[in-house]
This record gives C-alpha cells, sequence and structure tokens, in this order.
C-alpha cells in the first residue's frame, strides 16, 4: 500500500509556480555571480582549448576548432549548470535549509516542489546556454537564424540533467555524495559525447555507446544548428532526451517520495 502511494503518477498543478518564482526571486540576488560561475568552466575549456589546440589541429568536421569545441561547450554548459542546480542547490533547500518542508506544509504538495525543481533547474540551463551563445557570436561563430534554436534545446537538456540530478538528490545523504555523478557520469559522458573531438574516430564499440549517451544527441543538435544547417534525424534526438527526461523525473519523484514522505 505504501509502495503504490511512493509509485502514483505525477500530480500536476498550477501551484509549482509559486515555488519557481520563488526560487527565481532567491537567485536575482546573485544572477551576476551565478551566470560568471555557470560559463567560467566552458569558456574556459572552450578559449583554452579551441585556440591551443586549435593552433595544431586547423579544422575539424569541416570547421575550425574553436567553433567545434564551441558548439559541443553549448550543450556541456546547460548539462553542468541544470546538474549542479538539481544536486547542490536543491540538496540546500530539501536537507539542510528545510525549505521544501516548510512549502509542502502550505496548500502544496511534494508534486509542486518536485516539478518547480525540474522547470528552475531547465531555465538556469537556458540562461547559461544564452551566455556561452553569446559568446560564441562574438567571436564571430554562429551566425544563423538557426542558432536561435539552441535555446529551446538548453532547456530540454536541463530537463534531462536536472532531472538526473534530482535522482542523485533523492539519494544523496551529504554534498559529498554528488561527487560520484560528477566523476563518474558527467565527466565520461563529456570526454565520449564528441564534444572535443568527434565521435567517428572514437573504437567502434566505444562510438556505439555513445549513441546511448543524451549529450551526444544534444550535440547531434547543435552543432549543424550552430553552423547553419538543418540537424539530421531531429525527432529521433529530441525523443531520446525527452525520455531520458522523463524516466528520469518519475524516478527523482518515486525516491523523493520515499524519503519525504515516510
Amino acid at each position: 500500500m505504501i509502495a503504490a502511494v511512493y509509485f502514483r503518477p505525477p500530480e500536476f498543478s498550477l501551484r509549482w509556480i509559486h515555488v519557481w518564482r520563488r526560487n527565481l526571486l532567491v537567485w536575482k540576488k546573485l544572477a551576476i555571480a551565478s551566470v560568471l560561475g555557470n560559463i567560467a568552466d566552458p569558456l574556459l575549456y572552450m578559449l583554452a582549448l579551441g585556440y591551443g589546440i586549435g593552433a595544431f589541429v586547423p579544422e575539424v568536421g569541416g570547421m575550425k576548432y574553436i567553433a567545434f569545441i564551441g558548439t559541443g561547450m553549448v550543450c556541456q554548459s546547460a548539462m553542468f549548470t541544470s546538474s549542479f542546480e538539481a544536486m547542490y542547490s536543491a540538496f540546500s533547500r530539501m536537507h539542510m535549509q528545510r525549505t521544501w518542508e516548510a512549502i509542502i506544509n502550505a496548500p502544496l504538495s511534494l508534486d509542486d516542489v518536485m516539478f518547480a525543481e525540474w522547470m528552475w533547474a531547465a531555465s538556469k540551463a537556458v540562461v547559461s546556454t544564452a551566455a556561452i551563445l553569446a559568446v560564441i557570436l562574438l567571436l564571430g561563430f554562429g551566425h544563423s537564424w538557426l542558432a536561435v534554436w539552441v535555446l529551446p534545446l538548453g532547456f530540454l537538456i536541463g530537463l534531462t540533467f536536472g532531472a538526473f540530478g534530482l535522482v542523485m538528490n533523492a539519494l544523496a545523504p551529504g554534498y559529498d555524495f554528488f561527487t560520484y555523478f560528477f566523476t563518474l557520469v558527467l565527466t565520461p559522458m563529456l570526454l565520449l559525447s564528441g564534444v572535443f573531438f568527434p565521435v567517428a574516430q572514437m573504437p567502434p564499440a566505444l562510438a556505439a555507446a555513445a549513441e546511448f549517451l543524451p549529450l551526444k544527441h544534444a550535440i547531434d543538435l547543435a552543432r549543424p544548428l550552430l553552423t547553419g544547417t538543418a540537424p539530421a534525424a531531429v525527432a529521433l534526438h529530441v525523443a531520446v532526451l525527452f525520455a531520458y527526461a522523463c524516466v528520469a523525473y518519475f524516478a527523482a519523484l518515486v525516491l523523493t517520495r520515499r524519503r519525504l514522505l515516510k
């Protein structure tokens, strides 16, 4: 009977907007520092490797190496931003500050809070995506109207990795637990999904495994968009990202219910 409570379908209502807005108002106090922190790492990678290795590698995939790595950094930034928000920030609100506990004592449910956190992580991903996109445009790349579609792609990436982050948040006994996800999941995904070099150059077994990675599907959409080309197999890439997002979110919801509604 208790298990049935945990596994019931998500309950959606517009009350989640108030929780999302609460997170926005708190974030606005530190918005500049937050944005700079979110883009610093991918920006350094893009500039250092783009110009450093780019001096020895004239072109990759028919584009300058800095443009190649920049298109990957857009997705990397969305991935790390939403993951961080759904883990460290959400854990602070859930466990340390006990904000979630206070909210669900109002006329809001845990499902409302979870959905708001999911949407907020995706929203933060859009902000970091826009910041990296602006840098790419300033460097003289991505000057195509198709580049605008990178912003909704950033939201979808945020949904996917925000949901993964919420799964880890539900399982975490403390902040140190999140290191496992960054080290064992996000870093290998970053190296195997085509951010720094084409997936086709990897051994066949690794290239085949990369096809199951959500970040690879995101990059397969972003890279053509930023070079002014319509991506191939758009429906497949979007479907894979959306499927990962929905399954991971439901898993996060079940695990969080089990943790907080005992």
